[in-house]
């Protein structure tokens, strides 16, 4: 086998989630500006031999069966569209938590994307790379260059990347996994804010944000109409949101996602290292990441 090929799959944080309602396969339609943290799974690949999967780390427990992880999910769906792929062995260094609303496994299938395309000098805007990314999860694509984007229709349609000034965050989990089937299903059109259900938010103002200080704003009269159906299922969620919005400096606090993780955006780092610091002292057993997001 050849010297590994390295990559890291960054965390996926949703800063904004609006649902729009939900369509006739089943899937809902969504509003999201979604950005990357600093916090990354690590995944490995030597070429040669059998397409394979093997799994470490603090979350591998979690992960579940090698064969129904999206790095193999991947890297088929990509050997469907390139003749003759050449891959091999991966490695994963699962770091993120799994069922987190942090799009752990999305990340992972773009990395092995980006490893494959690396290995067989596929270029990054090669159509097949992108069909192989659809192909495998909704999430995927926007994992592909982790770049802050506006994410529509199921999560599949993403914008150019976003010019946006780096935020810094604590993550937060309390170590429940809240599948995404069933927070979607728990919610309802009812569910959504009046502010949410009276005009679509100015995803075109975005672009024009350079400072942190008028994007927390803008973040501020948004929401994540995914958090009442989490809570309903992961009552915690509730305790993550009150102990991060007491934290010292916090500025917004927000579930990510389909949950359960949750973050607290902070003007300097030395306020996150604070609040991670107090966090972990009172709640050991919760997953805290200090983090920048962009």
């Amino acid at each position: 086998m050849s010297i590994d090929l390295v990559e890291n799959a960054p965390a996926k944080i949703n800063l904004s989630l609006r649902v729009l309602g939900r369509r006739a396969d089943g899937y809902h339609d969504i509003e999201s500006l979604a950005v990357f943290a600093d916090v990354c799974d690590r995944l490995t690949l030597a070429l040669g031999g059998a397409l394979t999967l093997t799994v470490s780390g603090p979350s591998a427990a979690q992960t579940g069966a090698d064969a129904d992880n999206l790095v193999i999910k991947a890297a088929r769906a990509l050997a469907a569209r390139v003749a003759n792929l050449r891959a091999g062995a991966f490695g994963l260094e699962k770091s993120i938590p799994v069922a987190a609303g942090l799009g752990g496994g999305s990340a992972d299938a773009a990395a092995a994307l980006r490893l494959l395309a690396r290995a067989n000098k596929i270029a990054p805007d090669d159509p097949r790379l992108h069909d192989a990314a659809r192909a495998t999860g909704a999430d995927v694509p926007v994992c592909l260059d982790p770049q802050p984007r506006l994410m529509r229709g199921i999560g599949d349609i993403i914008s150019a990347p976003l010019p946006l000034p780096r935020l810094y965050a604590v993550l937060v989990n309390p170590g429940v996994a809240v599948p995404t089937k069933l927070v979607f299903a728990g919610w309802t059109p009812a569910a959504n804010s009046a502010r949410d259900r009276a005009a679509a938010a100015d995803f075109a103002a975005t672009a024009k944000m350079q400072d942190e200080r008028q994007l927390i704003d803008w973040l501020a009269c948004q929401a994540n109409d995914l958090e009442a159906p989490a809570i309903a299922l992961a009552p915690t969620i509730a305790d993550v949101l009150a102990s991060l919005r007491g934290s010292a400096g916090c500025c917004l606090a927000r579930m990510s996602g389909s949950g359960a993780t949750c973050f607290a955006l902070f003007a300097s780092a030395a306020q996150t290292a604070a609040a991670g610091k107090n966090l972990r002292a009172q709640f050991p057993g919760w997953w805290i990441s200090e983090t920048v997001l962009g």
